[in-house]
């Protein structure tokens, strides 16, 4: 997983154009990338991969984006999908992709109770 320092400044400096308070993290061979609290995005192999749930997940479905692989690409998948490349050079177009990737990294899943009533 590892990642350029290149390919890690240019995508940090596009997201910062149109995303506050934007921060990355060394972890784990890759970078995660903050904003915020959230933990939205993350680098791996010189890809960008966006935080995903059922309801952004069909855009990068459409566009042919596949989810992020850590173990080979028969392994687990995590809830994170690849970047169309187009979108890394052009910051506009990837405002809503890396906004709706934030609101999805903010939602919290509610537990719920098990109790028995009687």
């Amino acid at each position: 997983m590892p990642v350029s320092s290149s390919f890690r400044t240019f995508v940090i400096d596009q997201l910062s154009r149109v995303i506050p308070r934007v921060r990355a993290r060394s972890m784990f061979g890759g970078v995660g990338i903050y904003a915020s609290d959230r933990f939205f995005a993350l680098i791996a192999d010189d890809t960008l991969y966006l935080k995903v749930d059922e309801s952004n997940r069909p855009d990068f479905e459409a566009r042919g984006m596949g989810p992020f692989r850590p173990y080979a690409e028969h392994g687990e998948v995590m809830q994170y999908y690849e970047v169309p490349a187009d979108l890394l050079d052009d910051p506009e177009a990837l405002r809503p992709w890396a906004e709706n990737a934030i609101a999805v990294a903010g939602r919290k899943k509610v537990k719920r109770s098990r109790r028995g009533g009687a």
